[in-house]
């Protein structure tokens, strides 16, 4: 994917070697039972999504870090010598690789025994700026269910492997038992405890997966525009067209060409909305939509919450997201 702001190597090794100059003895193999924090496993996530899962799956007996404050967009982290540290005094580690390349390669080099790359829990697959069902093809979800090779149709320029799998709820509850897996393996003497909050979260996913397949499965259109191309995952699950203004990098240029492009989807896709988020820039989402006639609306990420998002956690975002989809739809 595309990332705007990178650390150097040779920048970031020095800052990982401030970080954890007075860890090293520690890095990797701190206890729960002797950390700082009543006896809870120390978790660091890297950014919301994750940070929700330890937070479920871990219940009480987790203590929860997250690298990425709320309001910072997660491409564009760069991490403090603090944060670095708290890498190696961590018990577990949970990130996504090819989110934020900063975290990728601090996390690389604290050494720490319980690291979870979520990336390794489900499968990822490769998304452009356009993804979905073909173009022109009329008609609804139960006319594309059980197609071969539909889901995974990918024809966009930009194709790569696509981090955002938090974004289909079937995804993230593979995740999840991942996570939940490690977290026992971590701290066994709550393993029992782990696993029941595993279970409670996948089922709440699965009604989640359930609301959105029954809600968009009669709609007007199947396509949708958004400013940040990270809803190829749920337009794949629920046999929409995902039409991305630009690709996996939220604030990347679009052409002019791709601008004329989506006017022209617009049209022909009978397409209501151009849809934006909230931790980038709303002005080419606004630019498309004033040259279309068309209305603006949020489709959020969930990179992150914020006092802007339309819910206090994924579970209620996904909800609106659900309803903003509905109503750009004309689901019936």
């Amino acid at each position: 994917m595309n990332v705007r702001r990178l650390i150097p190597t040779t920048a970031l090794a020095g800052a990982v070697a401030l970080g954890l100059v007075s860890l090293s003895a520690c890095a990797g193999t701190s206890d729960a039972a002797d950390g700082g924090n009543g006896g809870k496993l120390d978790v660091v996530a890297s950014f919301y999504p994750m940070q929700y899962l330890a937070e479920q799956i871990g219940g009480g007996h987790v203590a929860v870090e997250t690298l990425t404050k709320p309001g910072v967009e997660p491409h564009d982290l760069e991490l403090k010598p603090r944060q670095i540290g708290a890498l190696g005094e961590a018990d577990v580690i949970l990130y996504l690789k090819g989110i934020q390349p900063a975290v990728d390669e601090a996390i690389a080099q604290a050494g720490v025994k319980n690291t979870v790359d979520a990336a390794t829990l489900t499968k990822l697959e490769a998304h452009g700026t356009s993804t979905g069902h073909d173009h022109g093809e009329e008609g609804h979800a139960d006319e594309h269910a059980g197609e071969e090779g539909h889901e995974g149709h990918d024809h966009g320029s930009e194709a790569g492997a696509d981090p955002h799998v938090w974004l289909d709820p079937v995804k993230y509850a593979e995740v999840a038992k991942g996570v939940g897996s490690a977290f026992e393996k971590a701290d066994p003497e709550h393993a029992a405890d782990y696993k029941k909050n595993t279970d409670a979260l996948v089922k709440k996913l699965g009604d989640l997966d359930t609301e959105f397949e029954t809600g968009l499965k009669n709609t007007a259109t199947r396509t949708f525009i958004t400013t940040h191309s990270a809803f190829g995952y749920l337009a794949e699950r629920y046999h929409l067209d995902q039409e991305g203004i630009s690709g996996l990098d939220p604030e990347s240029e679009p052409s002019p060409a791709r601008m004329k492009e989506l006017q022209e989807v617009a049209a022909k896709d009978k397409v209501s909305t151009i849809f934006f988020e909230t931790l980038a820039s709303d002005k080419t989402a606004k630019t498309l939509a004033g040259d279309t006639g068309l209305k603006t609306d949020v489709l959020d990420p969930l990179e992150g919450i914020t006092d802007k998002s339309r819910g206090s956690d994924y579970i209620e975002v996904m909800r609106s997201n659900l309803t903003a989809l509905k109503k750009a739809l004309g689901a019936k």
